[in-house]
C-alpha cells in the first residue's frame, strides 16, 4: 500500500460475505473508513482517497455488500437490515487490525455509519456525515409507511420497495440512463419515479460538470455487471430494521460527528429536514455535533461535486482527535 495515495483494490471475508475493499496511504497510518450510497460505490471517494493518503491517513473504500465487486448476502432484503450491514463493517475493522477508526459517510453511507455510531460507538473515533442526518426511531410510525403518508407511492423510496418492478423500469430505461438521471437531479425536492415509468430510454440527460462521462463508464460497468437490487434491498430493509432497533428508541449517538449538507440537496428539503438540522433537533440527539455545515447551491452528491471542500473538511474535523 503506497502512501503517495495509489489506491490499491483486495477482497476481505466477512462474516462469510467477500467485500471488495479500495485502500490507499501508509499500513500503520490511522484507518479512515469511507462508505458510499446509492446509486454509487467505493468510487464515490475517488477524490478524498488521495488527500487522506497525503494526510497521512489510510482510506479504506469498501463497495457495501450487494454493490459492484462485493458479494450480495444471498438471502434477499432481510440480510441488509442495519444490524446486518453494521456486523460486516465491525468484522472489516477487525480484519484491518483496528480497536478504532474514523468513519465518512455518505447518503446510505452516512445512514449505515449512524447505525455503527449508535450500535457501536467503542469503534468509532469520530464521524463526519454527509447529506443525512441522523434519524431517530419514532416509536408511532414504520419509515416507509411515514415517507408513503407525506409523498405518496411514487417517491422513491416507495418506488424500489416491490422487488421486480423497480429492476424492470431501470432495465428498460438501460444502466447508463439510469444513473445520468439520479446524477444530474438537482432540483431541492421530493424525487419521484412514477410507476408509469421514468421517461424514455431516449431521454437525453447531460451529465453536470463534476462527474465525467469516464467516471459514468465505471459506474456503468459496474451496476451492468451487479444489478440494482442490492442497493434496492437496503431500502427494502427499512421497516425491518425499525423493528429490530426498538431497544434504541431515544437513544444519542455518543460521537464526535460534523455534518454536511447542500441546500440543493432532495434530503434537506424533505418535510422537517431543516428545522430538525438546524434548530436544535440533530444536536439534541447528536449531543457531541461539532457543527453543521450547509454548502450552498450544493446538490446531493457532495463529496464528488465539491471535493477539495469536503477533503479539507474531513481532514479539518478528524486531525483533532488524533
Amino acid at each position: 500500500m503506497a502512501s503517495d495515495g495509489v489506491i490499491t483494490h483486495r477482497s476481505v471475508e466477512v462474516n462469510g460475505v467477500r467485500l471488495h475493499v479500495a485502500e490507499a496511504g501508509p499500513a500503520g497510518a490511522p484507518v479512515v473508513l469511507l462508505l458510499h450510497g446509492f446509486p454509487e460505490l467505493w468510487y464515490t471517494w475517488r477524490h478524498q482517497m488521495p488527500a487522506l493518503a497525503a494526510a497521512g491517513y489510510r482510506p479504506v473504500a469498501p463497495d457495501m455488500p450487494g454493490y459492484g465487486d462485493s458479494e450480495a448476502p444471498s438471502a434477499g432484503p432481510d440480510q441488509y437490515t442495519a444490524l446486518h450491514i453494521v456486523g460486516d463493517l465491525v468484522a472489516l475493522i477487525d480484519s484491518l487490525g483496528q480497536e478504532r477508526v474514523f468513519v465518512v459517510g455518505h447518503d446510505w453511507g452516512a445512514i449505515i455509519a449512524w447505525s455503527l455510531c449508535l450500535f457501536r460507538p467503542d469503534r468509532v473515533k469520530a464521524l463526519v456525515a454527509l447529506s443525512v442526518p441522523f434519524i431517530p426511531r419514532s416509536p408511532a410510525v414504520k419509515p416507509i409507511d411515514a415517507v408513503r403518508a407525506l409523498y405518496g407511492d411514487d417517491f422513491y423510496i416507495c418506488s424500489f420497495q416491490e422487488p421486480g418492478a423497480i429492476e424492470a423500469e431501470f432495465k428498460r430505461l438501460g444502466t447508463e440512463l439510469v444513473l445520468r438521471k439520479f446524477f444530474a437531479d438537482r432540483t431541492p425536492g421530493p424525487l419521484f419515479i412514477p410507476k408509469s415509468g421514468w421517461g424514455s430510454p431516449d431521454d437525453e440527460v447531460p451529465l453536470p460538470s463534476w462527474i465525467t462521462e469516464e467516471d459514468l463508464k465505471y459506474y456503468t460497468t459496474q451496476f451492468d455487471k451487479s444489478g440494482f437490487t442490492g442497493g434496492f434491498n437496503y431500502y427494502r430493509a427499512l421497516n425491518m430494521t425499525w423493528e429490530l432497533t426498538s431497544p434504541w428508541t431515544g437513544a444519542e449517538i455518543m460521537v464526535p460527528t460534523k455534518f454536511t449538507v447542500g441546500n440543493l440537496d432532495l434530503t434537506y428539503n424533505i418535510a422537517g429536514a431543516k428545522v430538525f438540522i438546524n434548530k436544535g433537533g440533530l444536536k439534541k440527539f447528536v449531543p457531541l455535533l461539532d457543527d453543521v455545515v450547509i454548502m450552498k447551491d450544493v446538490g446531493h452528491f457532495i463529496n464528488e461535486e465539491k471535493p477539495e471542500e469536503i477533503s479539507a473538511l474531513i481532514i479539518g474535523f478528524i486531525k483533532k482527535f488524533n
